[in-house]
C-alpha cells in the first residue's frame, strides 16, 4: 500500500512540474508577441494608438498618425514615446522630408 501511495505522489509531482514548464513556456511566447511586427489585429490598433499618444499634447495628430501606422505594421512600440526599434515598419516609414511619419 505505501509504495501505491507513493507512485501517485510522485506521478502527481512530475505531472504538476511539467504542468509548470508548459505554462512558462506560453508565458514567454505570448509576452514576445505582445510587441513586435504583426502583434495585432486591426480593431486593436485604436486602444494601443490611445495608450501611445495619452501625453501628448497634440492628441488629434498622434491619433490619426499613429492609427495609419498601426492599420500598416499591426503594431505600436510599448510606452508614451520611443521603443520604435520594437516596431521596424513603425520606425522605418518616413515622410516625404525624410522625418518619422509615425508616433
Amino acid at each position: 500500500m505505501a509504495k501505491i501511495v507513493a507512485v501517485l505522489f510522485l506521478a502527481l509531482f512530475a505531472m504538476s512540474i511539467l504542468a509548470t514548464t508548459v505554462l512558462a513556456t506560453n508565458g514567454k511566447h505570448h509576452h514576445s508577441k505582445k510587441h513586435g511586427p504583426g502583434s495585432l489585429n486591426p480593431s486593436q490598433c485604436q486602444p494601443q494608438c490611445t495608450r501611445r499618444c495619452s501625453k501628448t499634447q497634440y492628441h488629434k495628430p498622434c491619433m490619426f498618425f499613429c492609427q495609419k501606422c498601426c492599420n500598416k505594421c499591426l503594431c505600436v512600440p510599448p510606452g508614451f514615446y520611443g521603443n520604435k526599434s520594437v516596431c521596424p515598419c513603425y520606425n522605418n516609414w518616413k515622410t516625404k522630408e525624410g522625418g518619422p511619419k509615425c508616433p
